[in-house]
């Protein structure tokens, strides 16, 4: 397990694992169903993941915008690479609306549309609120 999916609390925040990936519930949620997309490869640079994970990634892709599209009806989705402080190859996924979604009491917006995401921005969940959202996710996942 490499640091970065230690440093986004996996396994609890695991939404879905893949053989060379993860998505994780990203525990600070910018906007809601915000997710990480990490490798599980001890590598720092995109061009060194294995050529299998490359493969994969589309997959992974695909499953995320399926499910958060069933979930919350993103307007647009961000991939983010940024890879500053935590090192290893991961994307912050973060799901772009021009309106309010609903959870478990909580309406949220996203306080940089229609321009790039607030990454400052956090929709106030508590740990209970946090779990019931990785476990939504995983059950759209599976439908």
């Amino acid at each position: 397990m490499n640091d970065t999916l230690k440093a986004f609390d996996y396994p609890a925040s695991l939404v879905r694992e893949y053989q060379h990936w993860v998505v994780l519930l990203r525990p600070k949620q910018i906007t809601l169903g915000a997710l990480v997309l990490a490798c599980k490869e001890n590598v720092e640079a995109f061009p060194a993941i294995s050529p299998d994970a490359f493969i994969e990634l589309k997959e992974a892709v695909i499953d995320i915008e399926r499910a958060l599209k069933r979930r919350f009806a993103y307007d647009k989705i961000n991939y983010l690479m940024l890879m500053m402080v935590d090192r290893q190859v991961h994307f912050h996924v973060v799901p772009r609306y021009a309106g309010a979604r609903d959870f478990a009491g909580v309406s949220a917006t996203d306080p940089g549309w229609p321009k790039q995401p607030d990454m400052a921005a956090a929709v106030p969940l508590s740990e209970a609120q946090l779990r019931a959202l990785r476990d939504e996710l995983r059950a759209v996942w599976a439908a």
